[in-house]
């Protein structure tokens, strides 16, 4: 955990191991292997190569296949959130939100949500990034993906 506070521009994550040091590698070793396949074709070489993009591929699901899931946990929390805090008149529209927004509100304190609700509704605001632009009250998600 950071002892920096979360905002919206820094709230993405970024573990040096995995993206600034895994991936790398990995896609270096991809080229490598295509490069070689592609001046010396052999069964070797060949598998090499697609071996090196495999291991791409399954590196971008398996990120993938986490933030899914943490999506999926955040969208049923968020309406959780919202039946405990909307008031009456919004409630019923708990519905109407998509999965985006609900994940792109979930920074936002317990104070704020219902506007933000009522305006993301009203305004039809569907871009994550916007949502997020408009929360005040900023609460840190240290526990993601």
């Amino acid at each position: 955990m950071s002892d920096k506070p979360q905002s919206l521009k820094n709230h993405a994550k970024f573990v040096p191991l995995f993206h600034g040091f895994g991936y790398p590698v990995i896609v270096v070793y991809a080229v490598w292997q295509v490069i070689r396949a592609a001046r010396g074709p052999s069964w070797d070489t060949v598998i090499g190569a697609l071996m090196g993009i495999a291991l791409v591929v399954m590196f971008l699901y398996a990120r993938l296949f986490a933030l899914t899931v943490q999506d999926r946990v955040i969208r049923l929390e968020m309406r959780l959130r919202l039946r405990e805090l909307l008031p009456p008149d919004l409630q019923p529209r708990i519905h109407e939100l998509g999965h985006g927004q609900l994940v792109a509100m979930r920074f936002a304190s317990d104070r704020e949500l219902p506007a933000l609700v009522k305006r993301v509704l009203e305004d039809r605001i569907t871009d994550r990034k916007a949502i997020k632009a408009l929360v005040q009250d900023w609460q840190a998600d240290h526990l993601r993906a």
